[in-house]
């Protein structure tokens, strides 16, 4: 029963950072698992079963507001299955002893970028056109892959990438990423089935995993509107790292005082980048506040609607950090279930 408890703190912390950021419930989930001690295999496969839960219900949720471009959805969901189907069938063919590095490897990449990613805002242009299928395929196939064998990784891949491209508005990046997650957990679940049998998925553990989830969703709709996505990304992200740096010592055989050292210098890093978080946050509340008092200072009559062009007022649910420098976004975070709905995992 403890650990059953602990497996719903889990699913629970897991969701308030997906909530807060949209993405990387998986990438928590799995750091965790493996923290208390659960196997690579079974901490993906239980992991991602519990994830057709999760992002089924912000799949419907994104189709509701209106935040899902089906053609997008089509065209990354299928590769996105085929890469999480043979990441789960890799990752299932291989000992748990070379599993676990290779796992520990993927998280500490992804949980590195998160520390890049939030300690400086992510500026983008929207530019027209659509987006091809030869570039959504391969990214699909990667992010899927990724996913399935690092046990999280759909979103802080697939999203990114969308993003910068600049064709897409980001409610609609999000909306897409987390409705086709949908098809690439199926997949990966049926992967882990077949490599692992049924006996790999800890059904208590998913239970646990989808039930944590469920109870934080709502409370991570509130927390996003006291906690700023950038410092909480930066922050998360430096766990990710420090925990599987352990992991990836171990592995290495590095003992001593290098051991010792390695944390240190994490450290540092984790520390640099929340101060340029915090850095980059105030920047963008003080281009907003700039902004602000330009526009209260001109007479509404002297500014006719039909002259402020709509991408030059950012929504409320773009967030800052893809919102051009001359406009500063009305929210210092991501699209959360109180703007578009609640994200699934990535």
């Amino acid at each position: 029963m403890r650990k059953l408890l602990v497996l719903a703190l889990v699913g629970l912390a897991a969701q308030l950072v997906d909530g807060a950021l949209g993405m990387a419930y998986g990438l928590t989930s799995s750091t965790l698992l493996l923290l208390v001690g659960v196997a690579p295999a079974a901490a993906s496969a239980s992991v991602h079963l519990a994830e057709i839960g999760t992002t089924l219900a912000a799949g419907v949720s994104h189709w509701r507001f209106g935040n899902v471009d089906w053609r997008v959805v089509s065209r990354i969901a299928l590769p996105g299955a085929v890469g999480a189907f043979a990441g789960a069938t890799f990752l299932s063919s291989i000992s748990t002893e070379s599993a676990a590095p290779w796992m520990a490897g993927i998280l500490f990449t992804l949980g590195a970028y998160l520390l890049v990613r939030f300690s400086r805002p992510l500026r983008t242009d929207r530019r027209g056109g659509r987006l091809r299928g030869r570039f959504l395929g391969p990214l699909g196939l990667v992010a899927g892959f990724v996913d399935a064998t690092g046990g999280g990784g759909w979103g802080p891949v697939a999203t990114p990438a969308l993003l910068v491209s600049g064709r897409m508005e980001p409610r609609k990046v999000i909306g897409s990423v987390d409705t086709s997650e949908f098809v690439v957990a199926g997949a990966a679940s049926l992967g882990f089935l077949i490599g692992l049998g049924s006996e790999g998925f800890l059904l208590p553990m998913v239970a646990a995993l989808l039930i944590g989830g469920l109870i934080a969703a709502p409370i991570a709709a509130w927390l996003v509107r006291i906690v700023p996505a950038q410092l909480l990304g930066a922050a998360i992200g430096g766990v990710i790292v420090l925990t599987n740096a352990r992991t990836l010592m171990r592995s290495a055989d590095l003992d001593g005082p290098a051991r010792p050292a390695v944390y240190a210098l994490l450290a540092v890093a984790w520390v640099a980048a929340l101060a340029l978080a915090v850095r980059a946050l105030l920047r963008t509340r003080r281009q907003r506040d700039v902004a602000a008092t330009a526009l209260a200072a001109v007479p509404s009559a002297a500014v006719p609607s039909a002259a402020v062009p709509p991408a030059a007022v950012p929504s409320a649910a773009v967030p800052s950090a893809v919102v051009p420098s001359a406009v500063a976004s009305a929210e210092d975070r991501l699209p959360t279930p109180a703007a578009v709905s609640s994200g699934g995992d990535r």
